[in-house]
């Protein structure tokens, strides 16, 4: 008969597992039950901790598995463990909420055992939630592209981009079809300026190769191309962290590459099978990130210069308050020009 619960050990703290063999990926078979995901957090711990420690960290979980449903939770639940890492963040609507602040590898397993597959970390530290200490920029393809289009966009565009404003950007699988890329800040930025520079990065990439990538919020103005993400740069928005692993079959791993890897890799190449064994061998290609960390100077030079050319302000998600000098959140294919001026 198969065990209710196992313990297991992490850095010191014991975390026990319910359900232990339920199968959360059903491609996987005996080798992707939930044990299966747990033992992953748990070997990688250590290092996954560095992509969310001290971040306000969301949790995506499937407590049936992938192939039941869906639970995107933000708050903590009442009975969660003492000794988990928690913080209090504002809501776009103005609510608030204590949620996850990882600080140990443990609470790497506490999720997995909870029924979270994936974690969503802000891209600001809890000790200073105004203010970003990364960019992220999420390279999403379209219907009609793949990700070998988001690794041409990455190399081909956003890399130079990146070096022409004095940023270094580092690469990784999103897990699913499209490429992530942190890029480390200096101090002092606010959300609406990263989000603004990322804009304007987005809009010069269109310039250069218009058909391959776009910066069209409104999905129906995106066409083939991949879609540089600017609105996941704010409070509350995040992307799957360094090392989680993703909801889908095969259990692939968000991980990070080099540029001169991105080429030759897909993303199936890094599961929770996979992953532990490549960080054996190479480390964390994230640790030593924030000794590049610059700043947005150029960058806001880039949005000043859109500004003067028209390019003003553009749509933010539904979820958040109207902001100034944005347009109506009316789509492009119902605008009545009788009424939109």
């Amino acid at each position: 008969m198969a065990p209710e619960r196992v313990d297991v050990d992490v850095a010191g703290r014991t975390v026990s597992i319910s359900s232990p063999t339920k199968v959360y990926f059903p491609d996987l078979g005996e080798r992707g039950r939930k044990i299966d995901l747990v033992q992953y957090y748990a070997s990688v711990a250590e290092i996954a901790l560095s992509a969310v420690a001290g971040r306000p960290t969301y949790l995506q979980r499937y407590p049936d598995g992938i192939a039941g449903e869906e639970v995107y939770q933000k708050r903590l639940p009442p009975k969660a463990p003492d000794w988990l890492g928690r913080v209090t963040v504002s809501f776009p609507g103005g609510r608030k909420a204590e949620v996850l602040r990882p600080e140990h590898p443990a609470d790497l397993v506490w999720a997995a055992q909870y029924g979270t597959i994936t974690l969503h970390p802000w891209p600001a530290l809890a000790a200073d939630l105004a203010h970003p200490d990364l960019m992220r920029i999420d390279l999403d393809p379209q219907p009609g592209t793949d990700f070998a289009d988001a690794v041409w966009v990455g190399l081909e565009l956003l890399r130079p981009v990146l070096g022409e404003l004095g940023l270094v950007g580092f690469p990784k699988t999103s897990g699913g079809r499209g490429i992530h890329v942190d890029v480390p800040l200096t101090t002092g930025w606010t959300f609406p300026q990263v989000r603004r520079s990322v804009l304007a990065m987005a809009r010069e990439m269109e310039r250069r190769v218009p058909d391959r990538v776009t910066s069209a919020w409104w999905k129906e103005e995106r066409g083939e191309r991949v879609f540089v993400d600017f609105n996941q740069m704010l409070p509350d928005k995040t992307i799957a962290a360094a090392y989680t692993v993703r909801a889908m079959a095969g259990a692939p791993v968000s991980t990070p590459v080099t540029w001169d890897e991105l080429p030759s890799v897909s993303t199936m190449d890094f599961t929770i099978h996979t992953v532990p064994e490549r960080l054996a061998a190479t480390g964390d290609l994230q640790a030593e990130i924030h000794r590049d960390a610059a700043g947005l100077e150029r960058a806001l030079e880039w949005v000043s210069r859109d500004e003067a050319n028209g390019q003003g302000e553009t749509n933010y998600p539904p979820n958040f308050p109207k902001m100034p000098g944005e347009p109506p959140r009316v789509q492009p294919s119902k605008k009545v020009a009788d009424h939109w001026d």
